[in-house]
């Protein structure tokens, strides 16, 4: 992949190591409550049980997150240029195709574990979108892990997992997310085979597949074996993949991410089709 074609982001953001933002000493400070609180009402969960999590962690003393944001990313780092590039290409896809609609998230790197407005997170929870500061959070050695864990290397299947979550900010911005939200309050069950989490997630893999549909006409930068390098990885984090693999048996009414084989056919939809319009996921009378 000639990922060095693509525009710098200027909304990667260094988070550097260890604990940031709410704790301080060990101890939540109150704005840090308010904010658990606040995130867990917002998001369904139970704040008491969130507290309890973030309590039970070792204390990490560091600035507020506010500084965060004002730390520019080592420029010559290849890795944090690729974030950069591939950042500033789904700026560019989504800017053409929304407009002013599309506000550009900000994308915080970290390393072994960070605070966001949904709460503390580490390395091991993989990347994630937060949908309360809109941000997306990414340690680095995940693509380590992609590449030694689930046998899915490439420039490609990397740029895949950023889409992604750029996918859920786009599904944020339409008022989706919100609903799901909504649902989860209402004591719906988001989770199972055809659930909301799982069309939520095959949704973003398809806006993946869109982005990468648009950027390569842009840039015209896939070489051969990048279009597989992405299928490889989608295919290695499906649900009964993983499940396989952790408990030796597949669990369908656990899902929440959906099967290999779906997340591979979606991310092609938005690949081959090139149309947002073709990733309504939850109009599929079959997945």
């Amino acid at each position: 992949m000639r990922w060095e074609r693509g525009r710098r982001s200027d909304n990667v953001v260094d988070a550097g190591g260890g604990a940031r933002g709410m704790r301080r000493g060990g101890r939540l400070s109150l704005t840090g409550v308010a904010i658990v609180v606040v995130v867990g009402l917002l998001m369904g969960q139970d704040p008491m049980q969130i507290l309890g999590q973030l309590l039970g962690q070792a204390g990490v003393s560091a600035p507020p997150a506010a500084t965060r944001s004002t730390q520019a990313p080592a420029t010559s780092d290849p890795q944090r240029e690729f974030v950069r590039a591939i950042l500033g290409s789904t700026e560019d896809v989504w800017g053409q195709l929304l407009g002013k609609h599309y506000p550009q998230p900000k994308l915080v790197l970290f390393k072994g574990s960070v605070s966001s407005a949904c709460g503390m997170a580490s390395s091991a929870s993989g990347p994630f979108y937060c949908t309360a500061d809109q941000q997306i959070y990414l340690d680095l050695d995940f693509f380590r892990e992609l590449e030694q864990r689930f046998a899915a290397a490439g420039d490609f299947a990397q740029a895949y997992v950023i889409a992604h979550e750029v996918g859920h900010h786009v599904q944020t911005i339409s008022g989706l997310t919100e609903k799901i939200q909504r649902a989860r309050q209402q004591g719906r069950r988001l989770e199972g085979a055809d659930g909301l989490l799982v069309r939520q997630e095959l949704q973003a893999d398809c806006l993946a597949g869109t982005w990468a549909f648009f950027a390569q006409q842009q840039l015209q930068w896939l070489e051969p074996g990048d279009l597989e390098e992405a299928l490889t990885a989608a295919n290695a984090i499906g649900d009964d993949r993983l499940q396989k693999q952790a408990r030796g048996t597949v669990m369908p009414d656990a899902f929440t991410h959906g099967t290999s084989a779906q997340r591979v056919h979606w991310f092609r939809q938005g690949f081959d089709k090139g149309d947002p319009g073709r990733c309504n996921t939850f109009a599929a009378a079959r997945l």
